[in-house]
């Protein structure tokens, strides 16, 4: 009799055992799938909030922030829509930056469109490399990328040389599309995209034109410095003090307002290096959203109501 009461209580003990470890399974599923189900919700609620963040940047630059027919843009402008779409409440955040792709310089100018070099641009980009600290046989890599022809200059790289790579693949001998395509090309790795990042664009503000004016009021100082061979680094750094107290609405104004600016800045205006007005049509946006722990960020290139780019992370 003690040992049947014994095998019983063991027995309890095992299925008391069985149904502690179901019931912890039981609720571990439920967790998981309750917090994945929390995690898609709070996922399309942030992708939705980045979006219409997108969406409301658009509009403001449509608008001139604001300032209907301004003929000028500026740094001043994309501060105060970064302040504008910066939103916390109870539900999440929302943070928008723009960036003027229309103050960077355009890598694909460098060659013109008979896929020679282009000897004012591409003196421009050799300039801006050296400033920063990078190797001039990257301008030969991306010059090769672009050009026509399978030639190689002497740091570059055509088809043969990307054929000996795993994946092999060929020189696109066309404009860059992306910023990111620059990852393809010889020497170029994520350190020197993050490097360049601020000074290098691929679009136009014009459709297909072959060149792009630079916007004087959104360049970085290191390519202002690079415009021209005679521009010093005091002189650059002098448009970007003028620049926050009053921005250039023209290249005339430039040239009264900064000394020794006069002659320079019909120059460059004449050889379409800087803008005839002060003012950019392309803006790389950046939304970032985020509900309880889950982020959505959209980054987008645009010009006007065309998309030019679009990423979603």
């Amino acid at each position: 009799m003690k040992d049947q009461r014994g095998f019983a209580l063991v027995i309890t003990l095992l299925i008391t055992a069985l149904l502690v470890a179901l019931s912890a399974e039981f609720v571990d599923e439920v967790f998981v799938d309750t917090s994945a189900r929390q995690n898609f919700t709070d996922g399309q609620q942030a992708s939705i909030m980045a979006e219409s963040g997108l969406t409301a940047a658009r509009k403001l630059l449509d608008f001139g922030l604001g300032k209907p027919g301004k003929d000028y843009s500026s740094l001043t402008d994309l501060d105060l829509l970064a302040k504008m779409l910066k939103i916390e409440d109870e539900q999440g955040t929302l943070q928008v930056t723009a960036e003027e792709e229309s103050g960077k310089l355009n890598i694909n100018s460098i060659v013109s469109p008979d896929g020679k070099d282009n000897l004012i641009y591409r003196p421009i980009a050799e300039r801006l490399f050296k400033k920063l600290g990078l190797q001039s046989e990257l301008v030969d890599a991306v010059a090769d990328w672009i050009d026509k022809n399978d030639e190689p200059q002497a740091g570059g790289a055509e088809t043969p040389y990307y054929q000996t790579l795993k994946p092999p693949y060929v020189a696109k001998n066309g404009n860059l599309e992306t910023f990111e395509e620059l990852r393809l090309v010889k020497g170029f790795d994520g350190k020197t995209l993050e490097r360049l990042r601020p000074y290098i664009t691929v679009y136009t503000d014009v459709a297909n034109s072959p060149t792009t004016p630079i916007n004087i009021n959104t360049a970085p100082k290191e390519l202002i410095a690079a415009l021209d061979a005679t521009m010093t680094d005091s002189l650059a750094q002098q448009i970007v003090d003028e620049r926050k107290v009053n921005p250039f609405t023209t290249n005339t104004d430039l040239g009264n307002r900064v000394s020794a600016m006069t002659a320079l800045s019909q120059s460059l205006a004449s050889n379409s290096i800087i803008m005839q007005k002060e003012k950019g049509a392309v803006y790389r946006l950046i939304s970032r959203a985020q509900v309880k722990e889950t982020t959505r960020v959209i980054e987008a290139v645009v010009r006007g109501v065309q998309i030019l780019y679009w990423r979603e992370y």
